[in-house]
């Protein structure tokens, strides 16, 4: 239902939209200078309709928009895929969905091994005349084999009855698939498949593992027909998986077949078993002569004549079930795009863009759950708050070494067993978190996880990058020095120094903490160093003749001038960190966005790696948007002077 409504709202807003965009742009007074600024700003109802459209194609081709207006429609496509599957055999002996008979096609084939071999036997240097002439002959035996399946005299009376019997089975099928009440269910039939659908669950539904904590996704199509229409087709599909059973174990084999081809078989046997050690190449040809025979023994080779009635049986049921469809044949073509529901063996699944494509609805469904702290992702939720201990806190930030250094000794216990603390045990208490204060609130999970990261290796990057690129923009030396070093490891990929941070420095915050602090390092020196070289002379020298020292005029306005640059640095240094998260998360993580896609990804669970993409992405407009608010508020004179 919300499927339906979402989608109605943003159709509607697109179109609404679009028209208020068009009267905007009639209405407006045409600028005399092109692409002012100015008029760039707003264009809110074109966000809209942006945004909107993508959405829609994301609802078309994920199939949430069949999933929202025909829930039931994934159902019955799977039992109209267990008729196609039952049926497919049975077509593929005709020439329905291939271009001849399955018989033509093996005849040909098995005349042309039989007679690529005897050229093979005839030109080989390696074989004796008597050799090739009783194997020649092993395959002029085996030729003969195939009349003695294909000449309809021979075809035996039993073996025409049953062919009329399969063809009878098939058309009553047929006769009882149209009629309305085909299947028949009673009452207490009917109740319990409703209770085992209602069991099965819906299209896609999500679960949670009782007593584990962890996500895990049902089938992806209900199997069980929850329709009339969709049990129409299960019963359908079943009644054909019997008929071809049949069909299947029936072979063509008459009383002549049966004798010729013994003694063809006991022939091979006999020759290759008086073959000594030197003659492989005879026992081999001979050996590939008995395997064609056999192939040709369990064909389903038959006279050509001899199947037709059931060919125009199987034609008219597959037309019966075609147009038993109806509308959902429609619903297939125009709200399955790129795919459809197919059965295979006892499940129904997504072939398609539907697959890999993950719904919305779905999504946001699974989103909701995993945000659930008792549930989160693999033990860990989400994003949630944690009441902690400030004296963990402190322990965490205060070094050791600090009660080390301290003169005296540690405590030590006395005779009587009892420890009496010192001076120097109450600092090492406190600064290993070994005492109780209040607790704060504290975030955790994933997503924290990686914020944290990315901000402190961006954090580090800024107060490092920032000064040093300004000291080179103003001194050659620093230039001179730094820039050759810097020059030499930025155009690495972060991906190359991931391994070896990582080992080095292990797979916990610090070496992926160290690896953003790279990658923002480099960016934020060249940022400030363009900022600070970039700075007019006339303004120092204005300044300088006014009477500023060399902090005011660093301060006051080469600071200042290289702030767009900065700023525009910490930017591009946000997308770079996290971009290297996630592939460092990937590497060697055990929480993180980036640990989560993976798992994702080695279980095929596409909605999963969609929400972290849709995470990551809105992470990345907060941090953006933050920075155009700071921008906005520093620089205001940017892009108007």
């Amino acid at each position: 239902m919300l499927t339906q409504i979402v989608t109605f709202l943003i159709f509607f807003a697109v179109v609404g939209c679009i028209l208020y965009g068009r009267r905007l742009i009639r209405t407006e007074k045409v600028d005399a200078v092109f692409g002012n600024p100015e008029r760039a700003r707003g264009g809110t109802h074109w966000v809209i309709v942006g945004s909107s459209f993508l959405l829609l194609i994301w609802l078309y081709y994920s199939w949430d928009i069949a999933k929202g207006f025909y829930p039931k429609s994934a159902n019955e496509l799977c039992q109209v895929a267990k008729v196609n599957d039952s049926l497919l055999g049975l077509k593929y002996q005709f020439p329905i969905e291939e271009r001849e008979f399955k018989s033509t096609s093996q005849i040909k084939k098995e005349n042309k091994n039989l007679k690529l071999i005897k050229e093979e036997i005839q030109n080989s240097s390696e074989l004796n005349n008597q050799q090739k002439t009783i194997l020649t002959n092993f395959i002029d035996k085996t030729n003969q084999l195939i009349p003695l399946l294909t000449n309809e005299d021979l075809l035996e009376i039993d073996t025409k009855q049953k062919i009329e019997d399969i063809t009878g089975k098939i058309n009553l099928l047929t006769e009882n698939f149209r009629k309305q009440d085909y299947p028949f269910e009673t009452e207490q039939e009917f109740n319990e498949r409703q209770k085992a659908v209602s069991e099965e669950g819906g299209w896609g539904i999500v679960k949670v593992s009782a007593g584990t904590g962890s996500i895990e996704n049902t089938i992806e199509v209900p199997l069980i027909p929850a329709t009339d229409r969709g049990l129409k087709f299960h019963a359908a599909a079943e009644e054909l998986n019997l008929i071809s059973e049949e069909f299947f174990k029936l072979r063509n084999h008459n009383p002549q077949f049966k004798t010729q081809i013994k003694e063809l078989k006991d022939e091979i046997k006999s020759y290759r078993k008086n073959l000594n050690d030197t003659e492989e190449i005879a026992s081999t040809y001979a050996k590939n002569i008995v395997k064609i025979a056999r192939r040709i023994e369990f064909a389903s080779i038959y006279p050509p004549n001899a199947l037709n009635r059931m060919q125009n049986a199987i034609v008219k049921f597959d037309k019966a079930q075609k147009e038993a469809q109806g509308g959902l044949r429609f619903i297939d073509i125009f709200l399955f795009p790129a795919g459809t529901i197919v059965a295979s063996g006892p499940s129904c699944s997504e072939q398609g863009s539907g697959r890999w494509l993950p719904k919305p609805s779905d999504t946001f469904n699974k989103f909701a759950l995993m945000l659930n702290p008792s549930v989160g992702y693999k033990d860990i939720p989400l994003l949630w708050i944690d009441m902690v201990d400030v004296s963990k806190m402190i322990g965490f930030i205060l070094p050791d070494w600090i009660a080390d250094i301290l003169p005296g000794q540690y405590p030590v216990h006395s005779e009587d067993g009892v420890v009496k603390q010192n001076f120097k045990g109450y600092v090492l208490k406190a600064v290993t978190g070994d005492f109780k204060l209040f607790k704060v609130p504290v975030p955790y999970g994933h997503i924290w996880d990686s914020f944290l990261r990315v901000f402190l290796g961006l954090v580090f990057g800024i107060l490092i990058g920032v000064p040093l690129g300004l000291f080179m923009g103003l001194n050659r030396f620093a230039k001179g020095f730094f820039d050759p070093l810097i020059e030499l490891y930025r155009p690495v990929p972060p991906l190359a120094w991931a391994p070896l941070i990582i080992s080095v420095l292990g797979i916990d915050n610090t070496g992926k903490v160290f690896l953003l602090f790279m990658v923002s390092l480099s960016i934020m020196i060249i940022s400030a160093r363009a900022g600070a070289s970039g700075t007019q002379l006339s303004k120092i020298h204005a300044a300088h003749s006014l009477g500023a020292s060399k902090k005011q005029i660093l301060r006051y306005v080469i600071f200042p001038n290289s702030l767009p640059e900065i700023l525009t640095g910490i930017r591009v240094a946000v997308g770079m960190c996290w971009g290297t998260l996630v592939a460092a998360e990937f590497l060697a993580g055990t929480t993180g966005i980036g640990f989560v896609e993976n798992v994702a990804k080695k279980y095929f669970q596409y909605e999963v790696i969609w929400i972290t993409i849709f995470i990551m992405g809105m992470l990345g407009l907060l941090f953006d948007v933050t920075l155009r608010k700071i921008i906005d508020k520093t620089i205001p004179w940017r892009g108007k002077g």
